[in-house]
This record gives C-alpha cells, structure tokens and sequence, in this order.
C-alpha cells in the first residue's frame, strides 16, 4: 500500500467517524421520521398512536396516544392499571434495546376522543423502573 493510498483511506475514516450520528441524534431522527411517515397509527379499533418524540435534555422517548371507545375512560384505565402491562411491554422490548440499554427514560401519554384530547393518564418509566 502507498502512502498516498494510506493517507486516503485515513481521510475517509476519519470522514466516515465524524459522519456518524450520536445515540441522541438517532433517535431524534428515529421518532421523527416514524411520526411523520406512520402516524397517526392505527394501533386497534381504540387506540391511536398519535407521535413519537424524543427530548434530548431529558433522554425521554415520548408516546402520544388518542383513546376512544371503552378506552377513552379514565377509570377504566384505573382500573386496568396500565402502568403494569407498560412496564411489561417495556421491559420485553427488543427494538428498544439500544435505548434502554443508555438509560433513556421512556413517557406514555394518553388522551380523549371524545373529550378533545384530554389527558386520561401519563406515566415515565426510568431505567430503575425496567431494569
């Protein structure tokens, strides 16, 4: 290999490291790219997942969600205790992995159909919660 040779396959290493996107970036990337070209979503006949967003100074992934039918009751979801089968999810999650394994805090919010997107329940979870 020549030194010319060398020299370039240095710059292009050194181009290709300061290309790449930091953990934060990504995923600012991810859910932005993922609320604009799917959502909203469709999850079932009651459920809706209206965003996905990430703030970085927090490290929360955020899911916004619009609950009609049954659902779109707050004691039903008391009742129902969301909080535990989240949790559940959460802790199963393979393609959260990456994030969950950074120690990203992770924020599920849900709102009313009927009630013009009044906030029926929220909950974080932190990495104590599904570690």
């Amino acid at each position: 290999m020549t030194l010319k040779n060398i020299l370039t396959a240095m710059v292009l290493l050194t181009i290709t490291v300061a290309c790449q996107e930091s953990l934060e970036e990504r995923c600012q990337r991810e859910c932005a790219d993922f609320t604009r070209k799917k959502c909203p979503m469709r999850i079932d006949e009651n459920t809706i997942l209206d965003s996905m967003t990430f703030r970085a100074t927090t490290h929360t992934v955020g899911y916004a969600y619009t609950l009609s039918g049954m659902l779109d009751d707050s004691a039903y979801l008391q009742r129902a205790d969301p909080r535990q089968l989240l949790l559940g999810e959460l802790r199963n999650s393979a393609h959260l992995k990456l994030y969950k394994e950074a120690g990203y805090r992770f924020r599920y919010a849900y709102y009313s159909a009927s009630r013009k997107g009044a906030e029926l329940f929220e909950t974080t979870f932190s990495p104590e919660d599904y570690r």
